[in-house]
């Protein structure tokens, strides 16, 4: 940790948006490069700080801080805080009518933005291409942060397609500096986003992967729900996440947990959009809720109590 008053830009940020008395382990020397203009790829692992190394650089560097995010629960989960620090901050993805998204584009053109969350899809579509190069042209754009990163990895369940593309921002954006980042990449997949993003040049920050406190169970599976029911007996009134390999599954699952006294909501892609945001209010705002989710459900949401992940 970085123990030193912070008398500079990113620390006074620190300090006097985010609340934070000092950096912690890698955070300042990835602030300082990104901030004087370098590209980084970044490894650090989940509740480690990953966002305020672009988040800071965003409010310290002149112009608006654009961020490609796979994640919809994470931007309105980011967005939402940040607003409530009263940082200018919003995003532009599927949830939004076409109302609300030309809102957010003319605050992105007119300079009113800190942080500008997109979806990859979006962010590689002609009209955001343009956008950014009128934000660029007109008020600057102070960093591009691509957030989990590792999806430039064929080999990966969380793959995205669109990620191979991402490198078109820097030929539109050559002189932004740009950090990658992700808590999920081994050295294989690490030399991916520096190739693919076409980072080459970029300092690499490898954090930690210890978790002392998060503990790993694997068990055989023979009987799925009595084994669960047993797990579930050990986190009693705690809030927790199942994943499930498919819709039908999760809607089954959500069924047997309410039939055995558990307060349980779903989560899949087949729900509409205000369905969803419910679900994710529900469980970052109350006690002892267990969603049955597809895959990335409760990624990116800041909730301190959860107790159990089972799969």
């Amino acid at each position: 940790m970085d123990a030193s008053p912070p008398h500079d830009d990113a620390g006074r940020v620190l300090t006097d948006v985010f609340g934070f008395a000092s950096f912690r382990g890698d955070q300042r020397r990835v602030v300082d490069h990104v901030v004087g203009g370098g590209d980084a790829v970044v490894l650090m692992p989940t509740g480690g700080g990953k966002s305020l190394c672009y988040q800071v650089p965003a409010l310290v560097r002149p112009g608006t801080g654009v961020v490609v995010s796979p994640l919809i629960a994470l931007m309105h989960d980011q967005v939402q805080s940040l607003r409530l620090l009263g940082v200018r901050a919003a995003f532009l993805n599927s949830t939004l009518d076409a109302r609300q998204a030309r809102e957010v584009v003319d605050a992105a053109q007119a300079g009113a933005l800190d942080l500008l969350y997109v979806a990859p899809e979006r962010a590689l579509g002609a009209s955001f291409g343009h956008l950014l190069t009128q934000m660029h042209a007109q008020h600057g754009i102070a960093v591009l942060a691509i957030d989990e990163a590792h999806c430039v990895s064929q080999w990966g369940h969380d793959f995205r397609p669109e990620y191979l593309r991402l490198a078109e921002l820097h030929e539109r954006l050559p002189d932004v500096p740009r950090i990658a980042l992700t808590a999920t990449a081994d050295a294989v997949t690490r030399a991916e986003i520096h190739a693919r993003l076409a980072m080459t040049d970029a300092v690499e920050y490898v954090s930690s992967f210890d978790r002392p406190n998060i503990r790993y169970t694997v068990d055989e599976r023979t009987q799925a729900r009595r084994q669960l029911g047993e797990f579930l007996a050990r986190h009693v009134d705690e809030a927790g996440i199942i994943y499930c390999g498919t819709r039908a599954r999760v809607d089954e699952t959500v069924a047997w947990l309410g039939g055995h006294g558990r307060d349980a909501v779903g989560y899949h892609a087949g729900m509409g959009a205000s369905e969803r945001e419910a679900v994710q209010n529900r469980f970052r705002r109350d006690d002892g809720v267990v969603v049955a989710a597809t895959i990335a459900f409760g990624m990116g949401i800041d909730k301190p109590d959860v107790r159990f992940v089972a799969h």
